[in-house]
């Protein structure tokens, strides 16, 4: 299927379809007059990458996992990706914790600005 197929099929810009190519993500064969020509599994590539960029993991780790990869979205074991995947775990953990302590001081600044304009 051409650039453009896959694109659409796939709700994925052609700009970062060529991006996961270039960085080792996904592959396509080259016709005569130089088009694209992706194999019907790559439909299936591009969601699994999706996924995994959806996790926050980098292209690098990603790269090493899509072999380990299954249809159905889910992972065999996968060597040589454990330690990255803990370390990718616990730094989403952390921004989790930002992210909670920014709303806690969010929600803290509104209940005072609130408090202070019932007040007036």
């Amino acid at each position: 299927m051409r650039i453009g197929q896959l694109a659409e099929r796939t709700g994925t810009s052609e700009r970062l379809l060529r991006y996961y190519e270039r960085v080792g993500l996904l592959t396509a064969d080259r016709l005569p007059n130089g088009y694209r020509d992706y194999a019907p599994a790559a439909e299936q590539t591009v969601r699994q990458i999706r996924a995994l960029l959806a996790a926050g993991l980098p292209t690098s780790l990603i790269k090493h996992m899509l072999p380990c990869a299954e249809a159905d979205g889910s992972l065999r074991p996968c060597p040589g990706v454990l330690g990255a995947l803990r370390t990718q775990l616990t730094e989403l953990d952390r921004r989790a914790e930002d992210i909670a302590q920014a709303r806690r001081t969010l929600r803290a600044a509104i209940a005072a600005i609130a408090a202070t304009e019932r007040a007036s």
